[in-house]
């Protein structure tokens, strides 16, 4: 997309005029006059290659003004001195823009791949750590953004069949490995799955049956820098300005727990003849405050000098340097250079944010709270909530300090409405079981949901083996039918190093009560040459993905657990070079005796003092009864 600004051509080594001069063909023209004949003469200029332009590079000007870029970062501080940072980026582009390759705000490099893979809709997401819900309370988003441990990647791609579409999938993913810096090249058919009700369609799309949903997941992908330099570079303005000049690689993958996330989707608003082609970059973190306030280059904790002790006086304590600590009741201080280790570096001059209305940095935090800003920002509060924005309305560094101040109104924390924990039981090389508890902290309501799993082909679980069991608020477990937990199950089978096994749920768990799933499964013997390099590690598990609906918006909720570690029965990869030592020194010691026995001369024993001796006549005459000896067959031992 073309984009005209005015400038002012100025010849090189020719003095740049006063103010209200333009120049004309070397001349200085002064006033009005001079600004009319420049302007008469960029609308020929522009006429002129109007002209030679063909029919949908003109319609491309007109659909600019669909094209629109936002970015916004939320800070809401959490219990045990956390701070979780909500990064968005949202770009657009019409969808005959999009089609006909005019990228204006939308990535380049990643428009070329979906059009490629014929992908309609992409939810991309790079993911480390866990979330503690009990400390935290919900999840930013309510999960949409979230990712499992690791990377995971799912998209809607258009194709006539399964066996092309799966085609598109594969080139789409090994797109993405070169332009992400990922192993998702290692995503095949044995890593991929077709969920059937677990994901729903972000997008508007004409109705179709062409659209086809494929899901991977790359539990055991370590998400470092070389991840975020390529989503940074996505961005309009690539980390050099706006709330993304924030985004460093030292204090991002500190964090506790951090997600990213890139969404493509497209979008049909009310009341407008165009679609558009919606990019969403999401970036979501939980930092320590104390550790992300120690330098860099002297990281090392150091303890409190005893003045500064904050001591409980009802507990006692023999030394007196130290004693018991007093949890403060007082907010962290913290300020964004401190937290980010740099300020934000202006606003982003492509961002369509102006005006008091609109919201780029924002901090949740109770009106109490005392913040101070550097010039150059409008502030607008919510006088119902605890949010508190600013617009930055310049280029210049901006910077927030919250200091250290004692609050009477705490910051609400929502709990989440459901609680998932899920890990691998039993013992053995052969068998074992997978257990799953959920947990309902709700007095009144029933939490219905969607739970899906996708399991390694080696890992077969017997369904037949499933038992469930539920406890009330007096923690007693009873034994219930299955069916009264399970409403339905879709199952798909795995097929030995062709596909995985796929499992969706739809449970239902009562009010106030805790139930716990259990089935067995058996582990498959794998082939030495399947073993990683890291095989007595064990194998990753994905985590699995529950989907449940907010009872007040309407709108899915995700939670995912944690990944899994399954122990295989390993050989012992020592054993061949065990035996190619043994061997190797057996056969050492056979070719030393039998080449010792070749080589060796025997001698008689009165021939020894004359082989021995020093003189030239002696010695030729011990050589040439030596060699009678041999030439006669006599020989001697002499030991």
């Amino acid at each position: 997309m073309c984009t005209l600004r005015s400038s002012r051509l100025i010849p090189i080594g020719t003095a740049t005029p006063a103010s209200g001069a333009h120049l004309q063909h070397g001349r200085i023209i002064k006033g009005q006059k001079g600004l009319a004949l420049i302007e008469d003469s960029i609308k020929l200029f522009l006429a002129a290659r109007h002209r030679g332009r063909p029919a949908a590079w003109r319609r491309s000007l007109s659909f600019a003004k669909h094209a629109d870029y936002h970015e916004r970062l939320e800070l809401t501080p959490l219990p045990s001195s956390s701070l979780l940072a909500s990064f968005n980026f949202r770009g657009n582009e019409s969808l005959k823009s999009f089609e006909q390759q005019n990228f204006r705000y939308f990535p380049r490099s990643l428009g070329q791949i979906l059009q490629h893979a014929n992908t309609k809709e992409l939810h991309l997401r790079f993911t480390t750590g866990r979330w503690d819900a009990e400390s935290w309370g919900t999840r930013p988003w309510n999960g949409v953004k979230e990712g499992g441990t690791g990377v995971e990647i799912w998209a809607w791609i258009d194709a006539p069949t399964e066996d092309k579409a799966f085609a598109k999938w594969i080139t789409l993913t090994q797109s993405l490995s070169g332009l992400f810096c990922a192993s998702l090249n290692f995503i095949d058919s044995t890593r991929t799955t077709r969920p059937v009700v677990s994901f729903e369609q972000a997008g508007d799309h004409a109705p179709s049956n062409h659209l086809h949903l494929l899901h991977g997941v790359l539990p055991g992908e370590v998400v470092c820098t070389e991840n975020l330099t390529p989503f940074l570079k996505l961005l309009p303005c690539k980390g050099k300005a706006g709330i993304s000049s924030l985004l460093d690689g030292h204090k991002l993958f500190d964090a506790s727990w951090q997600s990213m996330s890139i969404d493509v989707r497209p979008v049909c608003p009310e009341g407008q003849n165009e679609c558009l082609v919606e990019i969403e970059q999401t970036v979501d973190m939980v930092l320590d405050i104390d550790r992300s306030k120690r330098p860099r280059d002297n990281p090392i904790p150091r303890p409190v000098p005893v003045e500064e002790l904050a001591c409980d006086p009802s507990k006692q304590y023999n030394s007196g340097d130290t004693c018991y600590p007093l949890e403060k009741d007082t907010e962290k201080g913290w300020s964004l250079t401190e937290i980010f280790g740099r300020n934000v570096k202006g606003a982003c001059p492509l961002t369509d944010d102006s005006g008091p209305g609109s919201k780029t940095i924002c901090v949740n935090a109770p009106h109490e709270r005392e913040i101070y800003i550097t010039a150059g920002a409008f502030e607008s509060r919510d006088t119902e909530g605890f949010s508190r924005c600013y617009t930055l309305l310049s280029s210049n560094p901006f910077d927030l300090v919250l200091p250290e101040q004692e609050l009477q109104t705490k910051m609400p924390l929502e709990k989440p409405s459901l609680h998932v924990e899920r890990t691998i039981i039993g013992h053995g090389q052969e068998r074992g079981g997978m257990r799953t508890i959920l947990t309902n902290p709700s007095e009144t309501e029933n939490v219905d949901f969607i739970y899906f799993e996708s399991l390694p082909w080696f890992m077969r679980p017997y369904l037949h083996t499933l038992q469930a069991t539920i406890a009330g608020k007096d923690g007693v477990q009873r034994h219930v039918p299955v069916s009264e937990i399970v409403k339905d199950i879709f199952y798909r089978p795995a097929v030995d190093r062709e596909r995985g096994t796929q499992l969706e749920l739809s449970l239902t768990v009562p009010a106030a009560s805790t139930v716990t799933l259990i089935y067995d499964f058996e582990k498959a013997i794998l082939r030495y040459t399947e073993y990683p390099p890291d095989a007595n590690r064990g194998f990753n598990v994905a985590p699995a993905v529950i989907k449940l609906k907010d009872n007040s918006t309407g709108s899915p909720v995700y939670i995912r657990t944690t990944s899994l570690l399954l122990p295989l029965p390993t050989p012992d990869f020592s054993m061949p070079y065990n035996v190619i030592i043994l061997t190797s020194t057996v056969m050492a010691l056979a070719f030393g005796s039998i080449f010792n026995l070749l080589v060796r001369r025997f001698v008689a024993l009165d021939e020894v003092a004359a082989l021995t001796s020093g003189t030239l006549k002696t010695r030729l005459r011990g050589k040439i009864i030596a060699l009678k000896d041999k030439l006669s067959g006599k020989a001697v031992k002499v030991e």
